[in-house]
């Protein structure tokens, strides 16, 4: 094999490659929406609106509609928060997988790893908006015996996912970017 087969053979193997990290990301989003999209159908057909029922001392199933955004930020403002939030999730979600796209060549995993689960989670919620009109919230954890705003399978794929993207921020994409800014070790 020549040099020029070598080179091509590399190239594309390494496009190969990149489309699989994509694709892997893609389910990995396609899995959350599923998982989450399956918890509330059995929600909606088995919990009755508002019940409460203990899963663990400190956990309970319940079902609620949340028109709004996180902790019901703006759930109470007449019906146009709907579709605010529905374009914002559109908007988020064409941009989260357009980074993914860019990212298949890059070694940022955990970056990768974390706007995946947001997606995921952003799908997930924008679905229960377009369908529902509101998203099912279903988990609620008391602290102290006080209730944490209820959440379900979305919520909880952004906020791991916005996790991630702090990790990354902090102990890779951060520390690469000031290693390229600061040049090499004299």
């Amino acid at each position: 094999m020549n040099e020029q087969q070598k080179v091509a053979t590399e190239q594309t193997d390494a496009g190969n490659s990149a489309r699989r990290k994509f694709i892997i990301w893609m389910l990995l989003a396609l899995v959350v929406v599923i998982l989450d999209q399956v918890s509330k159908w059995l929600i909606l057909e088995h919990v009755p609106l508002y019940s409460k029922s203990a899963l663990l001392s400190f956990v309970n199933i319940t079902h609620q509609q949340n028109p709004g955004a996180a902790f019901s930020f703006l759930a109470d403002a007449g019906g146009w928060q709907r579709w605010f939030f529905t374009v914002l999730a559109a908007a988020v979600s064409v941009f989260i997988a357009a980074w993914l796209w860019r990212l298949r060549k890059e070694r940022q995993a955990v970056l990768a790893w974390g706007l995946a689960l947001v997606l995921g989670g952003a799908i997930g919620n924008l679905i229960d908006r377009v369908r529902l009109g509101y998203v099912v919230d279903f988990i609620q954890v008391m602290i102290a015996g006080w209730p944490f705003p209820s959440f379900n399978v979305a919520d909880s794929a952004i906020t791991v996912g916005a996790v991630l993207l702090i990790v990354d921020a902090f102990f890779f994409s951060g520390r690469q970017q000031r290693t390229e800014e600061e040049g090499p070790a004299e």
